[in-house]
């Protein structure tokens, strides 16, 4: 039986918030991981994953990657969510990929970060090619050497259009690669870990504020400037996000509105 695990946009955690708690959708979940290495990015979503799985009591060890992307300073705000939370964290460095991974707006300076919304056919170009099924690889093989029965990882229902390494027969598909490329190595109960998959990014800011996550500390915008552009589509999505949660937007952004 598949163990991948699905949030479905809510905890069903008694400890949290009534707001948590009030997030539509939720699943039950049947076990959660006793130690999980979760892909973190800096990011909203991997951030709030990191808190959840915390306030649950789960070991936890995050794994950053430089892959040669041009938004690097999201690894200074992945440090930042670990020391906050007080568990190991690695950056593996994949920095020559960028070489290699031409026409993404991620890694190839020559191709120019879009503006928009995730929903538009230019939001193509930021994909890198099979980028989470690499950092996943390598999260598996950290839970095998160390004895995690998990790795999870952050994708929630607004990266489906555009990224096929975000959707759900992806993740279940995954996870049965692991088990049997590790077969005899990796602990029974191994599971690839993905409670978001059906939240949008409002439901996750929700609960991230329900659970005190510092999302100051946070980052999104693939310009990787000194700050958020305000127009990028990770900034648009962030943006509307807060709004849709009604939760206040700590970010300064270069462009106003939105």
């Amino acid at each position: 039986m598949n163990s991948t695990v699905n949030l479905g946009c809510a905890s069903s955690s008694p400890e949290l918030t009534e707001s948590a708690n009030a997030i539509q959708g939720t699943h039950q979940i049947q076990r959660h991981p006793r130690h999980a290495v979760v892909i973190a990015s800096g990011g909203l979503d991997s951030t709030v994953l990191a808190y959840w799985l915390r306030a649950r009591g789960t070991q936890l060890t995050l794994l950053s990657f430089d892959y040669g992307q041009r938004h690097r300073v999201e690894l200074d705000f992945a440090a930042k969510t670990a020391t906050a939370l007080g568990v190991r964290h690695e950056i593996v460095d994949l920095s020559a990929l960028g070489t290699v991974l031409e026409g993404s707006a991620l890694t190839d300076d020559g191709v120019a970060v879009p503006d928009g919304h995730y929903t538009d056919t230019t939001m193509r170009a930021t994909v890198v090619p099979n980028r989470n099924a690499i950092m996943l690889d390598i999260g598996v093989a950290v839970a095998v050497a160390t004895g995690a029965d998990a790795v999870a990882f952050g994708a929630h229902a607004g990266d489906h259009p555009i990224y096929p390494d975000c959707r759900e027969n992806f993740a279940k598909s995954f996870e049965r690669t692991a088990r049997l490329g590790n077969e005899g190595f990796i602990v029974d109960d191994f599971h690839v870990l993905a409670p978001f998959l059906t939240c949008s990014k409002s439901d996750i800011v929700r609960l991230g504020a329900a659970l005190g996550v510092p999302f100051e500390h946070t980052w999104s915008c693939y310009r990787g400037a000194a700050r958020h552009c305000g127009t990028c589509g990770t900034c648009t999505e962030r943006r509307e996000a807060f709004r849709d949660a009604q939760v206040n937007d700590p970010t300064t952004y270069v462009t106003a509105g939105g």
